[in-house]
């Protein structure tokens, strides 16, 4: 029986014209949706913060569940972005960069200290996990991930706000 003859010529051609093997193939739209809906996702939880004096946020990190951050004021500093070329080495607190890593690097921060971070209208939370910016006049060096999560390209001001500590949820 050919292809398009009996009671099967639907299905014959189906698989067919798919040529994947029962695989999705590669770039599948599923994957770009996923990465837009995580990343709307932590921007809807930071956006919760007010910009401006101090605030706090829902935070539903592992062991904070119930918990919320408290940030000091907003303020603002210069960034820059890095990682090209830096790709698969460690951080100075033991990830290895990728460029798809979420962080940023400061020169004294503790590791691990999380910073909410705001640039037109966009906004991250995120921690410390790298040591630097090494370039004269910035405060900060946004991973990558972050870069891309912030819409953030060069160098430039951003607005930051240092978590205080981690408080009871009134609510």
């Amino acid at each position: 029986m050919q292809v398009g003859e009996g009671r099967h010529a639907r299905q014959d051609s189906f698989r067919i014209d798919r040529g994947t093997g029962g695989r999705w193939p590669r770039g599948a739209p599923w994957a770009t949706l996923l990465c837009a809906g995580v990343l709307l996702a932590v921007t809807a939880v930071s956006a919760q913060a007010a910009p401006g004096g101090a605030s706090s946020v829902a935070y539903g990190g592992a062991g904070q569940v119930g918990q919320e951050l408290a940030f000091s004021p907003m303020q603002s500093a210069g960034a820059t972005w890095y990682g090209p070329g830096l790709y698969g080495n460690r951080t100075a607190c033991g990830q290895t960069l990728r460029p798809s890593t979420i962080g940023v690097a400061h020169r004294s921060l503790p590791c691990g200290t999380t910073i909410k971070f705001t640039y037109h209208g966009h906004s991250l939370i995120t921690t410390v996990i790298d040591r630097g910016p090494y370039t004269t006049g910035n405060s900060w060096d946004l991973t990558n991930g972050a870069r891309l999560a912030l819409g953030f390209n060069g160098a430039g001001q951003v607005h930051y706000a240092v978590a205080l500590s981690y408080a009871r949820h009134q609510g």
